[in-house]
């Protein structure tokens, strides 16, 4: 044939990709008296049109005659081409036995029968043993793999013709694990056969021994590929004690194993099927090939490990003795069904999953379609574990087949509806693959092809993307999905947790529940019932999902410290949330979030009320990044275009005051759940507090007409919100200063009417908010606001040294910033003096003494005062602020207003000992943790360490401390306090002082 473009072409567009070779296949067809050319577009239907006409060239030179009905059949031609070009294991198979191209001759509409293929197979072997009378294994094997890939072939163009592959996928995986059975069904008598006729075992002693053959793992499943080992456990059992005893049934019965595998597995004229691997026995390799079923069950229940027992939810009779093989299934069932219960079952099961990705090669390791990471086996190990955990107590769960076993885990609400259809439609796409990488060469393969050209036929044939690069793109997709959707399901903490509870702890309504729940720390376990009726009671999904949660989450609430209180705010805030999309997901599926939710809801009733407020705030559990420190900027502008949006000033506030309320509970879930330190919080909080003040006072400025053109003003931090040291429940001690820019204005009366009107506008019940102002000139018997000018005439004329003292925490917060400016350069000249008089050194000493004195409440312990006792908050303070009048005009890095900043930086100039100031700062940080941690844990601000071993053991949990830590914690507060007293009575007094007059009460306020 000249060299044709017409027919180039022609190839072209029929799919072939080597045309010039493609032509002269046509050349030797045309020889052999075929010519393809008038249907050369039937080969489209071919995955690989290359090879499918490699195959029929080969076919029409050695078997001409086998082939010419079948080309003249445009169905039958079609079936072949479409085998030819998606198997070439196939095409040698057709090419060793022509006469089996007449299974092609249809497509079939229904695939066959289990019981139709055994018959098959049984048949055929029947018949190969009938056809001599020396039992030859040789010709008993050739006869059943015959059969067998005869009924393969069958199996094949169903799914190669199917019009979408997934939706086949199981059926076409049952058929194949239905032939494998039906290939070992054949295979044990063509054993038994072999026996009978060469010994040592008499034909009667054969007969008498029962065997029956158990799938595990795909083929238990009904889930085989092409091209799987077949994995099975042998049971053996005499049915004649007279003629067979139970012993010399194991060694027949090992004698029969071992024959037919060879007949399946040996190589011979016709190539083995597949491998019979037995190693998931007892014991393994080293085990015993057949057991009785007595011998296997002591096994389950004495010496199994908890993989084992994974292994076993497939297991199923697949061959042999049937009602021997269901014996064992309903043996093993209940080890099956308690074997994640035993200790660390879920963390091994784990840890096997990674040790099957850590022994991959690393150069396959990307290319895995099963065992690698987003693979096949991420999909499985999930199922199987969420399976076993939850069949604990759940039948419907107790399934073998992944898929189904998907279906009814979303059934019982053990996981959402999106991620098992997600699971899924990801595994039947990775199993289709793997399908047709086997189906190519009837060969075990689990390696995505490197080779484009291999790629583009693999896309060919699967239809599951129009190119190789296509195809590529969208494995790469589905394994980042498997691998998401596998770490979720398969560490999330509820798993463990499930896989811990008694069976008596998930049953959560029987009569005995009340003394379960005092038992474990509830008060009231009568109350907590009901609480646990109302969550789970009903039919509907939400209930389910409660029902799966709550023996878990009861643990963990036993666990804090307030267990009644905690069940409680949960009923509240599920009865807001449950409806919800995402809540009760988020509790069975995230990484923690619901052991978070309970371990701040039993010991923080500030965090319960805030957030039966602000429930939508409980999605920040599931991330540690949204309980992080907001930006300032960020909070700021979500801040004004709340503020700005309302018309009416009162409308306004509220939309601040309920943005304050969600911020500071974040700082709250982010404190008890270790996510940020005491700084950090601090921080944040201070951010929120300066944020709300900002912003309402521009909102009320714009209200009064009180822009900068007319009025400066500006609002001056004191005290912890001056040193960024907000705890929870502190006051916000602040300074109002203004300066008069039109002089037509009555700029006091204007800066009185902002300051009533911020008063108002911070009032907020759910959270309170307390400005206070007496830390300013003549405390509170001065003006509420003075102008700068009042403030310099003041501090020039009459400042007192608590008063410099006071201003060594003063910092602008919010308001015109060159008013702010100024003020802080008036503060510098009075809070950092060139020099500081010996008697001013004095009167701090003697107003210091005078606070602990006169401000310590009446009978109160000094040493549990978390503010004004011994060794703690004001030790730490006064001292340091001492330090800073004396020394800050000439260290600068003293002017600073946090109490931290300047302990390091006295340390660093040798103004504080080292080992001091790591004193002072340790009893510090614990008595402000100790402060914010009284607020959270009884939602109202207390000063003093309680004695009530409740609550000082629910503190302790707030900072960390293991449960029943109430005495650790008061001893260790104790001795850092005494230790840091010990530093401050010689760096601050050095010298006994006498109590003198004035300047307590205003000096230590907030």
């Amino acid at each position: 044939m000249a060299r044709d473009p017409g027919v180039l072409s022609a190839l072209a567009r029929s799919g072939f990709a080597s045309l010039s070779a493609s032509r002269l296949r046509l050349e030797e067809l045309r020889d052999c008296g075929v010519d393809v050319t008038e249907w050369l577009a039937d080969f489209r239907a071919a995955a690989d049109p290359d090879q499918a006409l490699v195959c029929l060239a080969d076919l029409a030179s050695r078997v001409p005659e086998h082939l010419e009905p079948v080309l003249g059949d445009e169905q039958w031609r079609t079936n072949l081409l479409t085998v030819l070009g998606a198997s070439q294991g196939l095409g040698e198979f057709l090419l060793r036995h022509p006469d089996e191209l007449a299974v092609l001759r249809r497509t079939p509409a229904v695939l066959p029968s289990a019981a139709a293929m055994t018959s098959a197979l049984v048949d055929a072997v029947t018949l190969a043993i009938d056809s001599g009378d020396d039992a030859d294994a040789d010709r008993i094997a050739l006869a059943l793999r015959v059969a067998y890939r005869r009924q393969l072939a069958r199996i094949a163009v169903h799914d190669l013709r199917a019009p979408e592959p997934t939706a086949v996928f199981e059926e076409v995986s049952a058929a194949l694990s239905d032939l494998a059975g039906a290939a070992l069904e054949g295979a044990l008598l063509a054993a038994r056969a072999i026996m009978g006729a060469h010994g040592p075992f008499s034909a009667d002693q054969v007969a008498a021994t029962r065997l029956a053959i158990i799938g595990m793992g795909k083929a238990g499943a009904r889930e085989l590929n092409y091209v799987s080992d077949v994995d099975v456990i042998y049971v053996a059992e005499s049915a004649d004690e007279e003629l067979v005893s139970s012993g010399r049934a194991v060694e027949i019965g090992t004698r029969l194993a071992m024959t037919l595998m060879r007949v399946i597995s040996e190589t011979g004229v016709e190539p083995a099927l597949w491998e019979v691997d037995p190693n998931l026995r007892p014991e393994g390799k080293q085990g015993a090939l057949v057991r009785t079923l007595s011998s296997h069950l002591a096994y389950y229940e004495r010496w199994a490990k908890g993989w084992e027992f994974q292994a076993l939810i497939k297991a199923r009779p697949l061959a042999g003795d049937g009602a021997l093989g269901e014996d064992y299934v309903a043996g093993v069932a209940p080890s099956v069904w308690s074997s994640a219960g035993r200790e660390n079952f879920v963390e091994q099961a784990q840890h096997m999953r990674e040790r099957v990705t850590e022994h991959i090669p690393a150069d396959q390791l990307h290319y895995e379609i099963k065992l690698g990471p987003g693979g096949l086996r991420d999909v499985e190990f999930t199922v199987q574990l969420l399976q076993l955990v939850h069949g604990q107590t759940d039948p419907s769960v107790r399934l073998r087949g992944t898929l189904e076993t998907l279906d009814a885990l979303a059934r019982g609400s053990y996981i959402g509806r999106e991620e098992a259809t997600a699971f899924a439609a990801h595994y039947r796409f990775l199993r289709v693959i793997e399908h047709r990488l086997q189906l190519q060469r009837l060969r075990r393969t689990h390696l995505m092809p490197r080779d484009e050209d291999e790629l583009r036929v693999l896309a060919r044939s699967t239809r599951l993307a129009p190119t190789a690069q296509a195809l590529v793109t969208r494995w790469e997709s589905t394994k980042g999905e498997v691998r998401k959707l596998h770490l979720r399901l398969f560490y999330r903490p509820l798993l463990s947790a499930v896989a811990a509870l008694r069976e008596d702890e998930v049953r959560l309504t029987t009569p005995q529940a009340e003394g379960r729940l005092a038992a474990i720390g509830f008060r009231d376990p009568e109350g907590a019932l009901n609480h646990i009726r109302a969550l789970s009671s009903g039919v509907s999904r939400r209930a389910t999902i409660q029902r799966t949660l709550l023996p878990v989450m009861l643990r963990w609430f036993a666990e804090g410290a307030d267990p009644d209180y905690g069940l409680l705010a949960f009923r509240r805030l599920s009865d807001k949330l449950g409806g919800t999309h995402w809540y009760l997901r988020m509790l069975r599926d995230s990484s923690g979030a619901a052991e978070r939710l309970t371990h701040a809801l039993s010991t923080s009733r500030f965090i319960g009320e805030l957030l039966d407020v602000v429930p939508e705030s409980a999605a920040w559990l599931e991330s540690n990044k949204q309980l992080e420190v907001r930006p300032a900027a960020a909070l700021r502008s979500e801040a004004a275009a709340l503020a700005f949006r309302h018309s009416a000033l009162a409308d306004a506030a509220k939309a601040v005051q309920r943005l304050r309320r969600r911020e500071v509970l974040r700082m709250a879930l982010a404190s008890v759940s270790s996510v940020l330190d005491v700084r950090e919080v601090a921080r944040g909080l201070t951010e929120i507090t300066e944020v709300t003040l900002s912003v309402l006072l521009e909102r009320i400025r714009a209200e009064l007409g009180a822009a900068e053109d007319v009025l400066e003003f500006a609002i001056i931090g004191m005290g912890r919100l001056g040193g960024a040291e907000t705890g929870f429940g502190s006051d916000a001690d602040v300074l109002y200063v203004y300066r008069a820019v039109d002089e037509e204005v009555d700029a006091g009366a204007l800066a009185r009417r902002i300051v009533t009107e911020l008063q108002n506008s911070v009032q907020d019940p759910r959270l309170p908010f307390d400005l206070d102002a007496d830390l300013r000139p003549e405390g509170k018997n001065g003006p509420l606001a003075r102008s700068l000018e009042g403030y310099a005439s003041y501090y020039r004329r009459w400042s007192l040294t608590w008063e410099a003292q006071a201003l060594l925490r003063a910092r602008g917060i919010a308001g015109d910033e060159s008013l702010i400016a100024d003020f802080e350069s008036l503060a510098d000249t009075v809070r950092y003096p060139e020099a500081i008089a010996e008697k001013d050194v004095r009167e701090v000493k003697r107003i210091k003494a005078r606070v602990e004195s006169e401000r310590m409440p009446q009978g109160a312990d000094p040493r549990r005062q978390l503010k004004l006792g011994r060794g703690s908050l004001s030790d730490v303070e006064w001292f340091v602020q001492l330090v800073q009048l004396q020394h800050a005009h000439a260290v600068p890095e003293l002017r600073t207003t946090s109490t931290l900043a300047a302990l390091d930086a006295a340390a660093q100039h040798g103004l504080i000992a080292e080992d001091d100031a790591v004193l002072l700062r340790e009893a510090w940080l614990l008595a402000s943790r100790l402060r914010s941690a009284n607020m959270l844990w009884l939602n109202r601000a207390s000063d003093v360490l309680p004695s009530d071993r409740v609550a000082l053991d629910g503190i302790a949990r707030i900072l960390d401390f293991p449960p029943r830590s109430a005495s650790v914690l008061e001893e260790e507060y104790l001795a850092v306090t005494r230790r840091a007293r010990q530093v401050f009575e010689a760096g601050f007094y050095g010298e006994p002082v006498s109590e003198n007059r004035g300047g307590a009460r205003r000096m230590y306020g907030g």
